[in-house]
């Protein structure tokens, strides 16, 4: 596929939070942080080496409450689907869902569905999104911007064309909730158990739409962490608004989410950002920040730019350390989200005191709910979670 050439900022960047400077590039996936620990000595560690193999049970070190084995042993079947689908074209240096877009297991329909109301059609997607278990659905238009340089062929960790199709036009991001009781057992193996379970179920949920689609006679490509930035077509689509903890704050959700996407050339029409105030609260706490055993994250404003190959250049943002988070990751051999845990948005919205919290936060008077969340956020124990 031919990309058009980088611009910098775009209608629309501005009522999506995003600002993009003439210093931009596109990033590229073999310098993401979980990447570079297969082929870059300074990240790639025993320690590393310890954290991968614990996804496999070949480590499983044992540390009191919450890295037992059974926690890993947890953690480790909640991964299993998606470690089934990844795996499968390994053997063709194809890491599907996190180095490469995912393959399709159905082919494109000989017969195309006559679409005449796009908007309709934005609809019935967003209906079927949601009876194949997403959480979470927005649209919103293709944006190369976000698109890595290329993808990694993961035998010798070398770069390789996207081959995307011709005439993607549309990006269609599903968002699937964290189990909020083992997030708050963050950190911990255990606590790794709501991630692995949510990239499990995303992997089936965007293979099956992405199927649907293909069903109907148009393109469209399954993905997870692979080929581009998810985040950014988040927030473009409407779903969130980028936080100072790196994560898509929700209405819904607040950041518990993890987030697929589908490249597709369907006809539809495009959500739009909803800024509400996230910002301006992140600008005043500095919760997951303080929070952060190792420093990673920014307490001040926005800045451009980061403190190594690992993040995006050209564009103003909070930026993590990623080599500092990662460090911390391995030391722990699982994933750590306390940033998350601690998060004031962390709470279920479906509940009218957090509600009612939800709309000091977002308004001026959002110093007051920062004063009210002050003893929210502490670790739930992982021995409870197992006894309750």
């Amino acid at each position: 596929m031919s990309w058009p050439s980088n611009s910098a900022s775009k209608p629309g960047d501005a009522e999506a939070g995003i600002e993009v400077t003439e210093e931009f590039e596109r990033f590229a996936q073999r310098d993401d942080i979980f990447t570079r620990a297969f082929w870059d000595d300074s990240v790639r560690t025993p320690k590393t080496e310890a954290f991968f193999a614990s996804y496999r049970m070949e480590a499983t070190p044992r540390r009191g409450d919450g890295f037992t084995l059974r926690d890993f042993a947890l953690r480790n079947a909640s991964w299993l689907i998606s470690d089934v689908m990844t795996d499968r074209y390994a053997d063709q240096g194809r890491r599907e869902g996190f180095q490469a877009p995912i393959s399709a297991d159905t082919p494109v329909a000989e017969e195309k569905l006559a679409i005449d109301n796009p908007e309709r059609m934005s609809a019935e997607i967003k209906k079927v999104a949601k009876f194949f278990g997403a959480d979470l659905c927005g649209i919103t238009a293709f944006d190369d911007r976000w698109l890595y340089t290329a993808r990694v062929d993961v035998r010798d960790m070398s770069e390789v064309p996207h081959d995307l199709p011709e005439g993607l036009t549309s990006v269609i991001v599903l968002g699937h909730e964290m189990d909020k009781e083992l997030v708050a057992t963050y950190p911990s193996a255990l606590a790794g158990a709501a991630t692995g379970r949510e990239y499990s179920h995303e992997a089936a949920i965007v293979m099956q739409v992405a199927a649907y689609i293909r069903n109907l006679g148009y393109e469209a490509v399954p993905s997870m962490n692979d080929t581009g930035l998810v985040i950014p077509y988040a927030v473009q689509a409407g779903l969130g608004e980028y936080a100072r903890n790196q994560m898509v704050i929700t209405p819904e959700f607040g950041p518990r989410l993890r987030f697929s996407k589908i490249f597709t050339n369907l006809p539809l029409t495009h959500d739009r950002p909803r800024p509400r105030g996230v910002k301006a609260f992140c600008d005043i706490c500095t919760k997951c920040a303080d929070a952060c055993p190792v420093n990673a994250l920014p307490d001040g404003p926005p800045e451009v730019g980061g403190k190594n190959r690992s993040a995006i250049k050209g564009v103003r943002k909070w930026t993590s350390d990623a080599e500092a988070c990662f460090s911390f990751w391995a030391k722990l051999a699982s994933d750590c989200a306390i940033c998350m845990r601690v998060c004031p948005f962390n709470r279920d919205f479906s509940k009218p005191q957090h509600k009612l919290w939800l709309k000091l936060a977002l308004s001026p008077v959002r110093r007051l709910a920062l004063w009210l969340d002050r003893t929210r956020g502490k670790r739930t124990k992982p021995a409870d979670w197992w006894s309750s």
